[in-house]
């Protein structure tokens, strides 16, 4: 029994990083970049959501329900994506062109990163904070098992956003936009795509994506930090590419097994070397097979 709960814990978790391995999947898979500011909007909006939903009274004269402040906390994550993105890709575009790709996004999403980690140190300071939910049971009883409720709201969100995403982008005049953009943005142009205004819309899906994930990990594990994305991040990254990139369905199946082999790993030998079995895994399936679990391909076409 105590290990089929362990395999529940290990897969409520894999729930919160398959969304914020969708997130990395969709800006790697789109814009072939590695977006290192979603574990930052997965921060701020669990942060802003705590700090809205504890400032009671004392703001504008009424108490904030914790819903609107999550709602707060997601709005402010797309803010700052839509920042992000201004400032990563479309004036790195703008101004240099090709010689963009792929380092120099990269390396501002680092520094929009710890930009964000220190500003909301600097507003709330580096100790983590305590994320309390109006209701104290977050647990369900099903059979001996115990199912933390966020955790499974993560699973279960993800599965549904995907769904609906690998819908739009399959079925959709805005997902075709979106796929040609992944192949070739230059003959996406040509075509009368109009890239500036559909890029944004990366962004925003990797804003809300991370958001949620940032939000129902506070409420799961009671706690927020202005550097709580970055372990996440790396496990979703794992995921990400376990799962194969550029695979949105992959991306879940990774952050998954990833988050099953990490409880389990924690269960059988403590915290002190839970990377080992996560990286021990990823570098094997690297090896055997460098195109993960269920493989990508180089044009946008078949990456979706």
């Amino acid at each position: 029994m105590q290990l089929l709960q362990q395999i529940v814990n290990g897969l409520m978790l894999g729930g919160i990083l398959a969304f914020v391995a969708v997130a990395f999947t969709l800006t790697i898979g789109m814009l072939n970049f590695l977006n290192f500011t979603i574990p930052a909007l997965f921060m701020l909006a669990g942060m802003v959501t705590w700090a809205l939903s504890t400032a009671g009274p004392h703001l504008f004269g009424f108490g904030w329900h914790w819903v609107y402040a999550a709602l707060a906390g997601i709005a402010v994550a797309i803010l700052a994506s839509l920042l992000i993105e201004r400032f990563t890709y479309r004036y790195m575009k703008a101004r240099f062109g090709d010689a963009t790709e792929h380092a120099l996004p990269l390396v501002s999403s680092l520094g929009f990163l710890i930009v964000f980690e220190h500003l909301a140190m600097t507003l709330w300071s580096s100790d983590p904070q305590r994320f309390e939910l109006p209701f104290k049971n977050t647990s369900l009883h099903i059979g001996g098992l115990i199912f933390g409720i966020p955790h499974l709201l993560s699973l279960i969100s993800a599965i549904i956003l995907v769904a609906v995403l690998s819908a739009v982008l399959k079925k959709t005049r805005l997902g075709r936009a979106l796929r040609s953009i992944a192949e070739n943005p230059n003959a996406s142009t040509l075509m009368g795509v109009e890239v500036q205004r559909i890029v944004p819309v990366v962004f925003v899906i990797a804003g809300v994506l991370s958001a949620l994930a940032g939000i129902l990990y506070a409420a799961s594990y009671g706690t927020v930090t202005p550097f709580m994305g970055d372990a996440i991040a790396t496990d979703a990254i794992a995921g990400m590419v376990l799962g194969g990139l550029g695979n949105i369905w992959g991306a879940i199946a990774g952050g998954l097994l990833v988050g099953l082999v990490k409880v389990l790993a924690i269960s059988a030998f403590g915290a002190e070397i839970e990377k080992i079995p996560v990286w021990g895994l990823l570098l094997l399936i690297l090896v055997v097979r460098p195109q993960g679990l269920f493989g990508h391909t180089q044009t946008g076409k078949g990456k979706f």
